[in-house]
């Protein structure tokens, strides 16, 4: 098999639910060793999130998967010093508990560094190591609402909506992939030391908020909600369909705007001098969106998309999850896997992101039992059999 891109690279997983094992997934994918740190007899609460198979939760094959699992307990001292010696040999720390945990169980940068002075520590909690708020517990959904996100989401004049996934540990989970995948490079290229890698979940949101801030800071402007439309940005919608189907458009370039016009038989709007631009568009735009919404309203949805694909015009329709699965063009490319699971079962779950052509990612191995690791990874640590069996009679490890 060709190499994968973090091949040898460690990373020990102290997080749970989302945003830190969502970076230890991504790392996983690509080759590096993930050991995943579980409290014993619970283990990581995404076992047991949403719908269950066999016991466990069908996510969890996703999220856990070509990872490790170690049961061990964090709140003994000696479930502290069997930590500490795996983070010695580890490459990265991942961890999402709340700010001063890890220092409560002496587990500080410092004290770790000086151990491991490459050691780089991903530390992703709802506001940060510092600051007024950093001792709130946060969540995804929060950090959303902090992020601005929230505000824009649903109609105008109603409670906003979330998204239907939580985006926001998501998001806050991919930016410190980023981080460590820049402080590696840096430590590698550089001759640099190891660091801490600081992500707030509603930094992660608010920094993909856009013209957001500068639009209020230059024009005393707050973006509101605005339902499936694109606010400044015209046209761009989601239109009703005769069949009951809705098809959005984007329609917003100009020579694609152009080419909309022109499959619509609306050469009259696509001509006007006034709406060469976008800012001219944005001034008509319920013009504009009532006359697309027109001609979508005498198709049906398949018949709209063709048309419109004919003429090079982006839009597509809102797939749900047995859209997903069947489509050729998901399959084409990988992004539904076929994955066995240590309970004897196939799933679908998605495939790799980013593809790497020179060192792909790959699912090495299903999602693990809880402890199904434990005395390989002591072993391998330095733990002689006698001594994980001494500390499994006691209750550390499982």
């Amino acid at each position: 098999m060709t190499p994968q891109a973090l091949q040898g690279l460690k990373v020990v997983e102290m997080g749970q639910l989302i945003a830190g094992p969502f970076a230890g997934k991504t790392l996983g994918d690509f080759g590096a060793d993930v050991i995943k740190i579980e409290a014993p007899g619970s283990g990581d609460p995404l076992r047991n999130w949403r719908l269950i198979k066999e016991g466990t939760s069908v996510w969890w094959q996703v999220q856990s998967r070509n990872k490790r699992s170690v049961a061990l307990d964090l709140r003994s001292p000696e479930g502290q010093d069997i930590a500490r010696r795996l983070i010695s040999q580890a490459d990265v720390l991942i961890e999402n508990f709340r700010p001063g945990t890890l220092e409560g169980w002496g587990m500080d940068y410092e004290t770790l560094s000086r151990d491991n002075p490459g050691l780089i520590m991903l530390r992703i909690s709802g506001y940060g190591q510092t600051g007024p708020y950093r001792d709130l517990p946060g969540f995804g959904s929060i950090g959303e609402a902090m992020g601005g996100l929230r505000h824009l989401t649903g109609e105008a004049g109603r409670v906003p909506v979330r998204c239907g996934i939580s985006i926001g540990d998501t998001l806050a989970a991919l930016h410190g992939t980023l981080g460590v995948l820049t402080a590696l490079y840096h430590r590698k290229v550089n001759g640099g030391r190891g660091q801490v890698i600081d992500v707030a979940l509603h930094e992660a949101v608010f920094n993909v908020m856009e013209s957001l801030v500068p639009e209020y800071s230059a024009f005393g402007v707050v973006r509101e909600p605005a339902g499936s439309a694109l606010p400044g940005i015209a046209p761009s919608n989601a239109y009703r369909c005769g069949d009951g189907g809705v098809v959005l458009i984007a329609g917003n370039g100009d020579s694609i705007f152009k080419r909309l016009m022109s499959a619509i038989g609306r050469d009259d709007l696509g001509q006007d001098p006034a709406l060469a631009d976008n800012a001219g568009r944005v001034r008509r735009v319920e013009e504009l969106d009532a006359a697309i919404e027109a001609w979508t309203l005498q198709r049906g949805t398949a018949e709209a998309l063709a048309v419109l694909a004919e003429a090079r015009v982006p839009a597509g329709r809102a797939y749900t999850a047995k859209d997903i699965v069947e489509d050729p063009h998901y399959q084409a490319r990988d992004m539904i896997l076929k994955q066995a699971t240590r309970d004897g079962y196939e799933v679908d779950v998605p495939g790799i992101v980013p593809k790497l052509m020179g060192t792909p990612g790959a699912v090495r191995s299903a999602a693990p039992r809880l402890g199904e690791d434990t005395d390989a990874v002591l072993a391998e640590a330095g733990y002689a059999p006698q001594d994980i069996a001494a500390l499994r009679n006691r209750g550390v490890v499982a």
